[in-house]
C-alpha cells in the first residue's frame, strides 16, 4: 500500500485541536485540566468509524485513551477530553478507525429487520464475534475475559434453531455492548502525528491575584506636618493575613526599586513632584540602583526575604513586576547608553503613548544591543527568582520584541520550571496571543472592558473555546491605571457583578486594593483613579469599612471559597453559554466530572448574572440540558431538579426553562450548584 508522503491516512483525520502553529508550540495544561480534544474524521462509503483521542505521558507511555464522540450532526467531527495528571512535556494523538461491530451491528439491524440476507448477516457476526474472542484470548491484556462474551455471542449468533430476533439480541446484549465500550473491535487504524501539551504548574492556569503597593500597608501621615513615612516590607507583611483570608493564591507588588528624581511624577500624573512625592514605582531606578535593587524605603533584601516567607506560611506567592524601562537617573543610563533610543538632538527618548507622556520613564531598545541587554534582563530574573519570585507580572510586553521574551522565558523555565509570567499587554490581538505562544502562561485581557450580555457571551466563548490552547487569560476586574466607566457609575452593584464574572468564568482572576472599597472616583477625563495611588501614598481602612458594613471582603471572600470547593470553575475550556429573555442578563454553565472513573462525581454550576448594575431584571433562563450532565437520579418526579444557590443559600427546583428575578442593589447574580442525588 502507498503510504510515503501522502497527505492522508487510510482513515482520514483532519483539523485536530488543540495544535498550535501546526505543532511546533505546544498547548497549555495545567495538572488535572480536562484537555478539550477535537479531529474532523470519516472515511469512504457508509461503513462507520470510531474514533480515539490517546495521552502520551512526558516518557513517551500512554497514559490515557479515551473513545471520542460525535460532535453536531453531520459534521465528521468528533469530541473529548483528556487529563494529564502532572506537569512536564506531554502529547496526544487521535486515531480513526473501522468501527467492525459497529457497522455489521447497523447492518444487521437494518437487513434482518427488512428480511434480506438474515442468515448471512448472523453467520457474518458469529464469524465477527469468533475472531474477536480469539484476538482477545491471545492478547491476554486487561480485557482477556472478555473473550469468554464473545465466544457466547458467537455461539447464540450461529444458533439456528433459536429465533430470529433472540440471536440478534445476543450481539448487542450488556454483556457485549460493555466488552466492545472497554476495547472496541478496530480495523484499518491510522493515527495522527502525535502533538505537544506542555503541562505547568498549577498556578500557571489557576489562581486570584491581590494587588497592593507595599509603601502604602503601614503608611502613616503626619497630621500636623502632612508628611509621609513610607511603609516597609516589614508593615506590609502584617497585610498578608487580611490577603490570604479573603481566599486569594498571589500578592502581587508592583515595582519595588529605586525610583527617579528627574521628571518624578506629583499628585495624579502632574508633571511637578514635591520633595514629598514617592513618585510612580514604574519610573526605576537612581543613585540607589536599579532593577536587581530595593527601594530604601521598603527595606533591605533581608526584609524583602521575610515578606515572601510570611506569605508562604500563609500560602501566599508573591509576584513582582518585571517592567523593562527606566527613570532618567537609572545606572543603565550612564554605564549602557546603547540601551536607549538617542534623537537627533542628543536627548534621550522619554516613553510616549500618545496622548499619555512618560517623562520619567526611558524605554529600552534591544536592537542597539540585544545579545547584551538580553543578558542582563535574565541576570536580574534569576536574582529574584533566587530570592523565593516564581511570578513575574510582566509591564508592557508588547513594546519588547517577542523574540526576546520567547528566549528568555524559554532559558528561565529550562532552569526554573516552575516560574511564571503574566502578559500585561492591553494592544492588539495578534501581539496579546503570540505572547501567550512566546511561552508567557497567562495574560491580562479584554474582559475590563466587556460589559453587556452580548459581549460578555463572544468574549467567555473565544477565551474558553478558540484560544485556549495558547492564551490564558488572566480577569483583573480593575488595576492601578484602569477604572472603568462601568465600575465609576455603576455602584456596588457593578463591583459585585464585575467580581463575580470574572471569578466564575475564567480560573485566573485578579483585583486591585481599594476594589473591596468600592472606589470608584476617577481623575476628571481619565478612566483611572483619583488621587492614584501610583503617584503618591494611600491610606485605607479596611478594618473600619468591615465594621461599618461597607465592605466588599466578605463577598469577595465568599467567591473565593466557591472557587476553592467547587473544581469545575478551575476550568477554562468547560464554558458553556446558555440563553435568556432579557438581554441584561447573562448565563452560562460550568462542568467537570472530578474522578473520570466515577460517573457520579460531578460538579456542574449555572452562574447566572444580571449585567445591568442600576436596576432589577427578570426573565426566563433556557438551559441546555445536555450540558448540564445530568443523571436520571438527579431529577425530581416532576421532571425538575434541585440548585442551591450559593451566594444566598437558596434553593429552587429547576428544568429546561425557568424564571430568574435578580435585583443588582441586593444580589446581582445566582451561583447555583447542581444538587446530584446519586
Amino acid at each position: 500500500m502507498p503510504a510515503a508522503g501522502l497527505r492522508f491516512g487510510r482513515i482520514p483525520i483532519t483539523n485536530v485541536t488543540p495544535v498550535v502553529e501546526c505543532g511546533r508550540i505546544p498547548a497549555k495544561a495545567i495538572p488535572g485540566e480536562d484537555i478539550v480534544v477535537g479531529a474532523t474524521v470519516f472515511r469512504e462509503g457508509h461503513d462507520l468509524v470510531g474514533v480515539s483521542a490517546v495521552l502520551y505521558d512526558p516518557e513517551g507511555r500512554e497514559a490515557q485513551r479515551i473513545r471520542m464522540h460525535p460532535v453536531g450532526i453531520g459534521l465528521d467531527r468528533w469530541g473529548g477530553a483528556l487529563r494529564p495528571e502532572s506537569t512536564g512535556n506531554w502529547s496526544f494523538a487521535v486515531e480513526g478507525w473501522a468501527d467492525v461491530y459497529g457497522t455489521w451491528h447497523h447492518n444487521a439491524e437494518v437487513k434482518i429487520g427488512a428480511g434480506v440476507d438474515v442468515e448471512l448477516m448472523l453467520a457474518e457476526g458469529a464469524a465477527l464475534f469468533t475472531a474477536a474472542a480469539e484476538q482477545r484470548s491471545a492478547d491476554q491484556g486487561p480485557n482477556a475475559g472478555d473473550a469468554a462474551v464473545f465466544t457466547a455471542a458467537a455461539k447464540v449468533l450461529a444458533d439456528t434453531g433459536l429465533p430470529v430476533d433472540e440471536r440478534l439480541a445476543a450481539a448487542g446484549s450488556d454483556a457485549v455492548l460493555a466488552a466492545v465500550g472497554r476495547e472496541p473491535l478496530r480495523d484499518l487504524v491510522t493515527s495522527s502525528p502525535r502533538y505537544p501539551i506542555h503541562v505547568e504548574r498549577v498556578l500557571a492556569g489557576r489562581g486570584a491575584w491581590y494587588e497592593f503597593f507595599p509603601r502604602s500597608e503601614g503608611a502613616i501621615q503626619d497630621p500636623a506636618t502632612l508628611e509621609w513615612t513610607s511603609g516597609t516590607f516589614r508593615t506590609a507583611a502584617r497585610s498578608l493575613e487580611r490577603v490570604a483570608g479573603m481566599g486569594f493564591d498571589v500578592i502581587y507588588l508592583p515595582p519595588v526599586h529605586p525610583i527617579g528624581t528627574t521628571h518624578r511624577k506629583g499628585p495624579n500624573n502632574t508633571l511637578v513632584a514635591g520633595p514629598q512625592d514617592p513618585g510612580s514605582p514604574w519610573a526605576i531606578g537612581s543613585a540607589e540602583g536599579g532593577h536587581d535593587a530595593i527601594h530604601p524605603d521598603l527595606g533591605t533584601f533581608e526584609d524583602f526575604d521575610a515578606f515572601v516567607h510570611a506569605a508562604r506560611d500563609l500560602d501566599l506567592e508573591v509576584a513582582i513586576d518585571l517592567a523593562l524601562q527606566a527613570s532618567p537617573d537609572h545606572p543603565w543610563v550612564k554605564s549602557h547608553p546603547e540601551w536607549f533610543t538617542t534623537r537627533v538632538d542628543g536627548s534621550i527618548a522619554y516613553a510616549e503613548n500618545p496622548p499619555k507622556k512618560y517623562q520619567d520613564i526611558y524605554p529600552l531598545n534591544f536592537d542597539n544591543d540585544f545579545k547584551g541587554l538580553s543578558e542582563e534582563v535574565l541576570r536580574i530574573v534569576l536574582m529574584w527568582v533566587s530570592h523565593g519570585v516564581k511570578i513575574f507580572r510582566v509591564d508592557n510586553p508588547h513594546t519588547k520584541p517577542l523574540m526576546f521574551w520567547e528566549w528568555l522565558i524559554r532559558t528561565v523555565n529550562a532552569r526554573h520550571p516552575e516560574v511564571i509570567f503574566l502578559a500585561e499587554a492591553f494592544t492588539r490581538p495578534p501581539m496579546m496571543h503570540a505572547l501567550g505562544m512566546a511561552g508567557f502562561q497567562q495574560s491580562y485581557t479584554y474582559f475590563t472592558w466587556r460589559n453587556t450580555r452580548k459581549e460578555l457571551e463572544e468574549y467567555f466563548t473565544e477565551v474558553s473555546a478558540e484560544t485556549a490552547a495558547f492564551f490564558r487569560p488572566n480577569f483583573f476586574v480593575n488595576t492601578p491605571d484602569i477604572l472603568t466607566e462601568f465600575l465609576q457609575y455603576g455602584g456596588p452593584g457593578a463591583f459585585k457583578i464585575r467580581a463575580v464574572l470574572a471569578s466564575t468564568a475564567s480560573p485566573l482572576w485578579g483585583m486591585y486594593a481599594g476594589y473591596e472599597l468600592f472606589e470608584h472616583v476617577a481623575r476628571p477625563g481619565a478612566e483611572e483613579y483619583i488621587d492614584n495611588e501610583k503617584f503618591e501614598y494611600k491610606q485605607r481602612d479596611f478594618a473600619g469599612a468591615i465594621a461599618e458594613g461597607r465592605s466588599l471582603v466578605p463577598f469577595i471572600t465568599r467567591l473565593n471559597d466557591i472557587r476553592r470547593f467547587h473544581p469545575a470553575l478551575g476550568e477554562l475550556q468547560n464554558l458553556t453559554v446558555h440563553s435568556s429573555t432579557d438581554e441584561a442578563t447573562v448565563v452560562y454553565s460550568k462542568h467537570k466530572q472530578v474522578d473520570p472513573g466515577d460517573p457520579s462525581s460531578k460538579d456542574t454550576l449555572i452562574i447566572v448574572v444580571n449585567t445591568d448594575p442600576h436596576s432589577a431584571r427578570e426573565c426566563t433562563v433556557s438551559l441546555d440540558l445536555a450540558a448540564l450532565h445530568l443523571n436520571p437520579e438527579d431529577f425530581n418526579e416532576d421532571g425538575t431538579f434541585w440548585v442551591d444557590d450559593l451566594i444566598s443559600g437558596q434553593s429552587w427546583r429547576w428544568g429546561a426553562h425557568n424564571y430568574v428575578r435578580l435585583d443588582a442593589h441586593f444580589e446581582p447574580a445566582h451561583i447555583l450548584s447542581i444538587r446530584r442525588n446519586s
